[in-house]
């Protein structure tokens, strides 16, 4: 079956891949333009195959909300190079696959990837995008809350932090904006815990162990009676708990008052109640080995 340049054209423009690769599957099909398509996509899967061992440690985090829904999405999705992440491709399939999240409520990433997307699953797209794009990309990891949310994306996809409410103001004017600073004080600050109660008692008893041990290595305070040495304890378990408790942290927009005084306040303001919930922050790449070759070692090293 004989091919057209059109044909070549319409294939290229439906896979995105390269003139040239269009043509001989079209060659190797015989003309066929649904065989052409499916050649292409194997030899996709392939490329994916081949691409799964490479370091993937950049990409973009990406957060949403749907105020109709009531749900928000926070997600990473992980490339090889910066380059990618600004790509319109590449972001167009990270806010697809947070779409996906929000309306299919997947268990964890293996779920995710069996969903429904683009007339065919999440694993499928990703694969032709890893065809398209010709990098190893992978969906690492996500979470999704329902309830009032506020969801913040800090430097084009560094950082990002989807928070839950328990409000009945979340629907009046100023919330927002209040949720929005919440937001930014988990990005900025990064707190490890929401309050004080979220904080595990192994955690407190093993800072408590360290504070002793600080105290009586120094000269100042080794001799102190046993109640002084509780007290001093005391105190700084309550300045442990400023610096690590999201609601007990000083408020970085006005650090005279704390995130919950500002929560209060607002609450106060809206005519109801305000309740922090939970939180998640993600950062791009976090513990992720990185790539160790800059782009003129690997252009050195193809020449060699």
């Amino acid at each position: 079956m004989a091919f057209t340049a059109q044909d070549v054209k319409n294939l290229r423009e439906q896979t995105g891949c390269g003139m040239m690769d269009c043509k001989k599957a079209l060659n190797d099909a015989n003309g066929d333009f649904e065989k052409a398509v499916e050649i292409l996509r194997e030899k996709g899967l392939a490329a994916a195959n081949k691409k799964a061992g490479r370091i993937a440690a950049e990409g973009m985090v990406y957060a949403t909300t749907c105020s109709k829904c009531n749900v928000g999405v926070l997600l990473e999705v992980n490339a090889e190079t910066d380059f990618v992440a600004k790509n319109d491709t590449f972001k167009a399939f990270v806010e697809d696959v947070a779409k996906v999240i929000m309306t299919e409520a997947p268990a964890d990433v293996e779920a995710l990837m069996g969903c429904a997307m683009e007339g065919s699953t999440v694993e499928k797209a990703l694969q032709e995008k890893i065809l398209v794009i010709g990098e190893n990309i992978k969906i690492r990891r996500f979470v999704r809350y329902e309830g009032p949310c506020v969801a913040y994306v800090h430097g084009g996809g560094t950082h990002g932090v989807l928070v839950a409410f328990n409000s009945d103001v979340a629907d009046k004017e100023g919330f927002e904006a209040y949720g929005k600073d919440v937001a930014m004080q988990i990005a900025a600050v990064n707190p490890s815990y929401l309050n004080a109660a979220a904080v595990p008692a192994e955690v407190i008893e093993k800072e408590k162990e360290i504070m002793l041990a600080q105290i009586k290595n120094d000269p100042k305070t080794a001799n102190k009676p046993e109640q002084v040495l509780v007290k001093m304890i005391e105190g700084k378990i309550g300045k442990y708990y400023k610096e690590n408790c999201l609601v007990e942290q000083a408020f970085v927009k006005d650090d005279k008052i704390s995130v919950g005084q500002y929560t209060a306040n607002t609450a106060k303001e809206l005519g109801g109640s305000i309740e922090i919930v939970k939180y998640a922050r993600f950062e791009k790449g976090e513990g992720l080995e990185k790539r160790s070759d800059d782009f003129a070692a690997e252009v050195a090293g193809m020449v060699k």
